[in-house]
């Protein structure tokens, strides 16, 4: 099993507003978080326990980590919890944020968003291949995921990236860690890691001729 990076909220990606996306419904108040309140740890959790939409996205949370627990059972489950509990301690770090409840919201949008992408746990497009002009041997393969907010899981040789969609004035861009990737009708610029120059790559077309990516359904069932 090819290894992702982990998300954290202290960097640039925490770009989105979430209050929207956090609206519970009205059954859903009624319920506290996924973990026990009178166990709570932390200013952190302490407000998520406060706070009816960080509960219900908490749960949310809680759903979407057995799904992905689900599905790595024939690879390294271990890898995961430990990843779990690295996130967790991330989010709790949010009290060092100048506004913490914006900084819990992040964390918990972000880290859904990349259980969902790396386990296929929401509707797919790809993978789409390209072939980048430094080394046409070397073909980047992108799938898209329809995540909140939007995802692409790019590869290339052995090494894979989760990006997060960026603002852009055209095109879509995604970024992540150390790299980026910017599509426009069929053409990609490539950043693959830090310091490297853009790498131009082009869509590979298909048997038809065209250049159309396909779309798989979750998986999660």
């Amino acid at each position: 099993m090819k290894s992702f990076p982990i998300v954290t909220v202290a960097g640039t990606l925490v770009w989105m507003a979430v209050s929207t996306w956090l609206a519970p419904s009205a059954a859903a108040t009624a319920a506290g978080p996924s973990f026990d309140c009178s166990k709570a740890r932390g200013s952190i959790e302490q407000l998520i326990c406060e706070d009816e939409a960080l509960s219900a996205v908490d749960r949310t949370m809680a759903s979407v980590y057995a799904a992905a627990s689900r599905k790595a059972v024939d690879e390294r489950p271990h890898v995961l919890r430990a990843e779990q509990r690295g996130w967790i301690k991330g989010r709790n770090d949010c009290w060092k944020s100048s506004a913490p409840r914006a900084c819990v919201e992040g964390s918990y949008q972000l880290r859904i968003a990349a259980l969902q992408a790396r386990y296929h746990l929401v509707h797919a497009t790809g993978p789409m291949s390209y072939t980048c002009e430094d080394d046409s041997r070397s073909e980047l393969v992108a799938t898209l995921f329809a995540t909140d907010p939007p995802t692409v899981v790019v590869e290339r040789g052995d090494r894979v990236s989760l990006m997060f969609l960026q603002p852009s004035a055209s095109g879509a861009k995604y970024a992540g860690g150390n790299e980026s990737f910017w599509e426009h009708q069929g053409e990609a610029f490539l950043t693959w890691g830090h310091g490297t120059p853009e790498i131009r790559c082009v869509r590979k077309r298909t048997q038809d001729g065209s250049t159309h990516e396909r779309t798989t359904p979750r998986t999660d069932r």
